[in-house]
């Protein structure tokens, strides 16, 4: 078979940190006669080469290519590029790893959409990933109609014959950014890029030993250098214009502006600190315009037009200030509603830990100059915030614990201006929400998988856009914990809505076995009507739900029987428990009750009951099994006598002085008493 799929990864002395990445690659839904690994080994002076060539003597589908250190992932991946055979080109790095079907899923959607490049939803473990972009597919995106310049890292698929027919390689040498250069090639070259957002394809780690490449510190002069060849490249294949301005917002916020704010900026080094806003300065002044400036959010441009004037005080001054602005979330309800959970909950930023004001009269628009001072930029900011707030947003994403893999949930929001008691110029801007999780399809119209899931909410007000866990309101509030659903059993999934022990909003899907509260069930709680089992259970289902019954015989036969059982949604809530019994096998001994709530699954899973079926002169009850006699208590050991003064002297004496000291007792005792004498 053709290869469909070249994977090249660069190697430099991952040591353990590649065993995830080759898992993955040995676990591709894709035919191994259909892909290839390409391990470009550049100069590891670990075991890794080693391993690589026993795994590719193993595994005819990869490759391994050593050679001399280069110093960066550029060489390494052109090196790649050269020995590959697909017609697809994928950049993996060393301590990443890719979901299972992940190149089969972006080969078919390439196709599919006859693109030229194709981006793979990601997931990031300690690291940024995009977020925006993968709030859906975009078969046909461009850097006009989807965020594609939030990701400009190389972790992408491309077709090969693009990169031959435009010539497009990565820049080479010990250098940051040669990513950027390339990827913003690329998207202003292809014909077509699609985006495939309803699978996790590429999981981005952080190592334990923080050694990844992206997060040592970086020289900001030739850091700045490299940025300023990424514009070069825009600047080349594209006009004046809307597009121009759009692509280059994302370096001044991103690689720009970011650096300058709140705590980020305030923990670094005050000589580096200097360094780095120094060449930031240049870059601005010298590469960007108003027209760009436009379109950055209040806290972006202060800090941005800051900045541009050389104002570095300024700029730490508004960077202190900013170090107190927090997000605040608080969980007012939540409740089944059909087969998904509705969640209302409010949120807004607060400073120094009180809720964040702003001006109640957004009439006077910030002057178009710089500000002339620190307090007047902070003004600034907050009226240009006060003013946007109609475009405030909020969203509720849940990740899975493990994989760090996420999925928006859909969003209904009002945003509210609050009245601030004594301030009657001032208000609070606070966003409440409904969101709606249904376990069914909330993995992008797929089912949560297994695991436990955290809720995020995402807020965004004038420029700041942070991430905070779903929590009640703070107890300093006088608010009550909202109360907890029972367990659902819907969407094919058991799902136990919880808080963690921080107090934090997460869902247990598939995973809980104790806190569902089987434990708990007592014989009144069921009943047996004939030949039918009857109870009503503390759980929500939304239809009848396919479950069944296990019986298991007393020892030493323990006989097993199972018996299909329906879940139906009660009358006043929770679900019915229905299940037919075999009477006649029945009628000897205790048969002890499992219970499994979805019997219409792969593997399904069955709950032990404190309970047990048993005949009776009035027919078939249940009861509590019978208990064992309580084991006769073993008799205390008599007391050790404790050793005398003496004794307990000459155990504190060294061995060889304690030896000596029975040697020389013992010459002295008179001899032993002879019978007859």
């Amino acid at each position: 078979m053709p290869v469909k799929v070249s994977v090249v990864v660069p190697v430099y002395n991952p040591g353990p940190y590649i065993e995830d990445c080759v898992a993955s690659m040995l676990r591709q839904s894709l035919p191994r006669d259909e892909y290839e690994v390409i391990f470009v080994d550049d100069g590891s002076s670990d075991e890794t080469p080693a391993r690589l060539d026993a795994l590719a003597a193993e595994h005819p589908h990869i490759h391994v290519i050593h050679q001399e250190p280069s110093g960066w992932s550029g060489k390494p991946r052109n090196v790649g590029i050269a020995a590959s055979k697909g017609e697809f080109v994928m950049f993996v790095d060393n301590d990443d790893f890719l979901g299972d079907e992940a190149l089969e899923r972006m080969y078919d959607y390439g196709v599919a959409n006859e693109a030229d490049l194709i981006i793979g939803k990601m997931a990031g473990k300690g690291r940024p990933v995009p977020v925006e972009l993968f709030r859906r597919n975009h078969p046909r995106a461009t850097v006009e109609n989807a965020p594609l310049m939030s990701s400009l890292t190389p972790h992408k698929m491309l077709r090969r014959s693009f990169l031959d027919r435009i010539g497009l390689r990565f820049p080479e040498g010990r250098r940051r950014l040669e990513d950027h250069v390339f990827v913003a090639e690329a998207y202003l070259r292809a014909s077509n890029i699609s985006v495939l957002s309803d699978y996790v394809c590429y999981y981005h780690i952080k190592r334990e030993d923080a050694s990844n490449a992206g997060f040592q510190r970086f020289d900001p002069v030739g850091y700045f250098g490299n940025l300023r060849e990424a514009l070069d490249v825009v600047e080349r294949y594209t006009e004046p214009g809307a597009k121009r301005d759009r692509m280059f917002q994302r370096w001044l916020n991103n690689e720009m502006t970011e650096r300058l704010r709140g705590k980020r900026f305030l923990k670094l080094p005050d000589d580096y600190r200097k360094e780095l806003f120094d060449e930031i300065h240049k870059v601005i002044a010298e590469r960007m315009g108003p027209s760009v400036f436009a379109l950055l959010a209040p806290a972006q441009r202060v800090v941005a037009e800051l900045a541009a004037a050389g104002r570095y005080e300024d700029v730490l001054a508004v960077a202190e200030w900013e170090a107190a602005v927090n997000p605040s979330t608080a969980l007012e309800s939540v409740r089944w509603d059909g087969g998904a959970l509705k969640i209302d909950f409010a949120a807004e930023y607060t400073a120094g830990g009180a809720p964040k004001t702003y001006p109640a009269d957004t009439a006077a628009a910030p002057a178009d100059e710089p500000a002339a001072t620190a307090a007047e930029a902070i003004a600034r900011l907050e009226l240009g915030t006060a003013a946007r707030f109609g475009k405030a947003n909020v969203d509720l994403v849940m990740r899975e614990r493990e994989t760090h893999a996420q999925f928006f949930q859909p969003v209904e929001l009002t945003r509210e201006t609050v009245p601030v008691e004594g301030e009657p110029d001032r208000v609070r801007l606070v966003v409440k929400a409904t969101a709606t999780v249904d376990p069914g399809t909330a993995a992008s119209g797929t089912p949560l998988a297994a695991g436990l899931w955290d809720a995020f909410v995402r807020l965004t007000i004038g420029g700041w856009t942070r991430e905070h866990r779903l929590f009640p309101a703070s107890p300093t509030s006088g608010a009550a914990f909202p109360a907890m659903p029972v367990p659902g059993v819907v969407g094919g999934r058991r799902v136990l809505p919880y808080w963690t022990v921080k107090d934090n909003f997460a869902l247990d899907v598939d995973m809980a076995s104790k806190r569902l509260g089987f434990g708990e069930f007592k014989p009144e709680d069921f009943t047996v009507a004939g030949d039918r089992l009857r109870a009503e259970l503390p759980f929500h289902v939304d239809g009848d739900v396919k479950a069944s019954v296990r019986l298991t015989g007393p020892k030493p036969a323990a006989e097993v029987l199972e018996v299909p059982a329906t879940l139906s949604p009660a009358e006043g809530g929770g679900a019915v428990l229905d299940a037919p019994l075999p009477v006649r096998s029945l009628q000897e001994g205790s048969w002890r009750l499992a219970l499994c709530l979805l019997a219409d699954v792969a593997e399904p899973r069955f709950f032990t009951l404190p309970l047990v079926v048993r005949d009776s002169p009035a027919g078939l009850k249940v009861a509590k099994p019978a208990q064992k006699k309580p084991a006769a208590p073993k008799p205390a050991p008599a007391p050790k006598p404790r050793p005398g003064a003496a004794r307990r002297l000459a155990r504190k004496l060294p061995l060889p002085v304690r030896r000596a000291l029975v040697r020389a007792l013992g010459r002295g005792r008179k001899p032993a008493r002879q019978e007859g004498k």
